[in-house]
């Protein structure tokens, strides 16, 4: 697939990354030489020089003949323009990153269609959700929901108190086998396991577990996790992401966004019904003792991950129960989770993870790269004549670093088994290490 990649900002270089691997012709567009020469000396990519809503630079970069054209600059406007001059040239689809929720009001998005912009993604929207998501369930590392929250995928570490501890997936099936749930990837150290039976749970393991909604509770039993009501949250930084959570919780939790710039504090203070608004360091412990806050969930989305990773700590020392960080400094994600930060947020991985299903030749409902290690999870569904729905899961040459983790048949989900039959239009999550998953989409492709 040819793509053309608008932007060489941190979301445009890593998805240029990302898909170069994939055997991709990528292609970057971009005004600044610096960030091109940058970008050219760590990836074999092509790289034009020039603004994306420059006609011209567009046809050099052959947008003509693209099937994908990505606009991610940090700019909506000119990522807005670009992917309408680029479908007018003859690019088969477009995407634009948008900072403004508006366009994603259906009678917005169908216009945008109807002039050229297929698909819009609004990261920091996407981001805030997330940090809802992950305080549904605060035993959890990382959360994710498929099936409209039928099954659900749940990162757990183990420590002395899980009662799998040392047990093999196979001991724990014979054990805890009429509980609905599968340990479908291990994150041991810097290394992602795809286990099979014989694989034994070690202390310190972070384990993703797919399950039915309902079954949650008991996965977190059997984990030695104890769930704690959510009251009190508070929110550092008023960008982007942490006024869009803010919106998102105050209607269920007592909220207070701390943001040290004044200006941004009287900003925000019309878009925000009940959210408690503080001018100050979020870092500054004293401030929220002197403030009486106490918090039940502390989420930090400053542009620093320096300070979201301290501000979390310092907050987990005077009694949060739950930590949520934004890190946008890819080398500082294992550092983080090994230090004890409950939730990591990142937005390159989760544009990435939006835009990359549309680079696939199968229908792929979502896509979710795992914050804390190298899997990737997809809800794909199965083509009639496809080589998954020939036989069960056993006797399927199923790549040994990817593994199914549970299926959606209209109002029913399982949780995948060897005698499990993939049928036509069933929608399967998969969990699978990069090199795997090109032989994984060819199984569901007719």
């Amino acid at each position: 697939m040819k793509i053309v990649i608008a932007g060489a900002g941190s979301v445009g270089t890593h998805l240029a990354t990302m898909l170069s691997k994939q055997e991709h012709q990528i292609v970057l567009l971009d005004s600044d030489p610096e960030k091109i020469k940058s970008i050219e000396s760590q990836v074999e990519i092509l790289s034009v020089l020039g603004s994306c809503t420059s006609i011209g630079a567009l046809k050099d970069a052959g947008v003509g003949r693209c099937d994908l054209y990505i606009a991610v600059n940090p700019q909506e406007d000119q990522n807005i323009n670009s992917a309408i001059l680029a479908k007018k040239l003859g690019a088969k689809r477009t995407i634009a990153r948008i900072n403004n929720s508006e366009y994603l009001e259906q009678e917005n998005t169908e216009f945008l269609q109807s002039i050229g912009i297929d698909v819009l993604i609004y990261p920091e929207r996407l981001a805030a959700e997330e940090i809802v998501g992950a305080l549904k369930w605060i035993g959890s590392r990382q959360l994710h929901e498929f099936s409209d929250g039928r099954l659900q995928l749940v990162g757990i570490k183990l420590w002395d108190t899980a009662k799998i501890l040392n047990m093999t997936l196979a001991e724990i099936g014979k054990a805890h086998g009429s509980k609905p749930f599968w340990i479908v990837a291990i994150k041991r150290s810097n290394k992602t396991i795809i286990p099979r039976g014989e694989d034994r749970l070690q202390y310190g393991d972070l384990i993703f577990v797919i399950t039915q909604n309902t079954c949650v509770p008991d996965v977190f039993y059997l984990c030695g996790k104890e769930e704690f009501e959510i009251r009190n949250i508070v929110i550092v930084g008023a960008s982007r992401i942490g006024v869009k959570a803010a919106s998102l919780l105050e209607k269920k939790y007592r909220v207070s966004l701390i943001e040290k710039d004044q200006e941004k504090c009287f900003q925000i203070a019309d878009k925000l019904r009940s959210t408690l608004i503080i001018n100050g360091d979020g870092r500054d412990m004293n401030l929220l003792r002197e403030e009486g806050i106490k918090a039940d969930a502390f989420i930090s989305v400053t542009d620093s991950s320096e300070t979201n990773i301290l501000s979390c700590l310092m907050a987990k020392k005077m009694g949060a129960k739950k930590s949520i960080a934004e890190v946008e400094n890819l080398d500082y994600l294992d550092l983080a989770e090994n230090i004890g930060i409950g939730t990591l947020i990142n937005i390159k991985q989760i544009a990435a993870a939006y835009i990359y299903r549309y680079t696939m030749h199968v229908d792929v409902k979502h896509v979710k790269f795992l914050t804390f290690s190298e899997a990737e999870v997809f809800e794909l569904e199965a083509e009639a004549g496809s080589k998954i729905t020939q036989s069960p899961i056993k006797s399927v040459h199923f790549p040994y670093n990817a593994t199914i983790g549970g299926v959606t048949r209209g109002e029913e989900t399982l949780i995948a088994k060897g005698d499990t039959q993939i049928l036509p239009g069933d929608k399967v999550i998969v969990f699978s290490l990069p090199g795997a998953v090109p032989k994984v989409l060819k199984l569901f492709h007719a």
